[in-house]
């Protein structure tokens, strides 16, 4: 990991008797994506407001570009940028005219706001909407509109929270797309999501949080290794279930299906499988992610 430019140590939050974060420790590299993965009500959403300087811990430090998010949360707010669950944008002013609005109310000098705001229309695929109204968008085009904004001032750390939360799966990939691109002109990426898919997509490294404590950290083929190997599946026609342990070689699972053919076993299927973000998520959390996405909007506003 290269230097870090988003650093936490024993962030603690806690609502009453309700402790939110519980010593949350965090590292993101400078141009790097790390996706803080986990169910909801885990603490994802409370860590980044604490990061974005939104909400004060009642322990533990944090440093953002450099700058204590308690001591100096200005230098952080000019560092950074924030999208968060929902499209924050004007839907009464046109695409074009919510960037040169949030352009002026971020101090841009007036000769940069129009080619900064033709920039962004174009990086995120709204030039040919650019004169229509905003309340015309669909979802998918409102969060790519909000992403637009929130770039304006070419921040060095931008927080993503669960920004393709409701998109239907062809806004969900071209968000994806923009988020390459944005990554890809040096921007630093905090991403919060549920969906492992999009942390497995996005992420150079993952992070899983489960009742406000860090519980696994790695890549995404860390975290798959970390909880078994490949092994093939076969499916006999009685309706029993065998799984086979395999390197994953074409000439192992050759060795593997010839066996099984000299046993005479009658076999229904096979598939060689290898684990997956699922199965690691099932094993640190104890629950399936499916279970998990489907407590979205079940917990308290304070936190998700």
């Amino acid at each position: 990991m290269t230097a870090p430019v988003v650093v936490a140590r024993g962030l603690r939050k806690a609502y009453g008797d309700v402790t939110v974060l519980d010593g949350v420790d965090l590292d993101v590299g400078r141009g790097e994506v790390l996706a803080l993965l986990g169910p909801n009500g885990a603490g994802k959403t409370t860590t980044v407001r604490i990061l974005s300087t939104l909400l004060k811990p009642d322990g533990g430090t944090a440093h953002v570009a450099g700058a204590d998010v308690l001591r100096d949360p200005g230098r952080v707010r000019a560092a950074i940028s924030l999208t968060g669950q929902y499209a924050a944008v004007d839907e009464l002013l046109t695409g074009e005219e919510n960037l040169r609005l949030m352009a002026r109310l971020a101090h841009l000098p007036s000769r940069e706001i129009r080619t900064r705001s033709a920039d962004l229309l174009e990086l995120f695929d709204l030039t040919d909407a650019a004169r229509r109204v905003v309340k015309t968008y669909s979802g998918g085009m409102r969060r790519r509109l909000d992403l637009a904004v929130s770039l304006l001032s070419r921040p060095q750390v931008v927080f993503l929270d669960e920004p393709t939360t409701g998109l239907d799966p062809r806004s969900r990939n071209d968000l994806w797309d923009v988020i390459r691109d944005v990554v890809a002109g040096g921007a630093t990426v905090l991403l919060t999501t549920q969906y492992l898919e999009e942390a497995d997509q996005l992420a150079d490294r993952i992070s899983v949080i489960d009742h406000g404590r860090m519980i696994a950290e790695g890549t995404a083929s860390d975290l798959k290794r970390s909880v078994g190997s490949a092994h093939v599946e076969v499916v006999l026609r009685s309706g029993a279930a065998e799984q086979l342990p395999t390197d994953g070689s074409v000439p192992d699972v050759r060795r593997i299906l010839a066996d099984i053919e000299r046993r005479g076993v009658d076999v229904e299927s096979w598939q060689v499988r290898s684990p997956t973000l699922d199965d690691v998520f099932l094993t640190l959390t104890g629950r399936p992610a499916d279970a998990s996405d489907a407590l979205v909007g079940a917990s308290t506003s304070r936190e998700s």
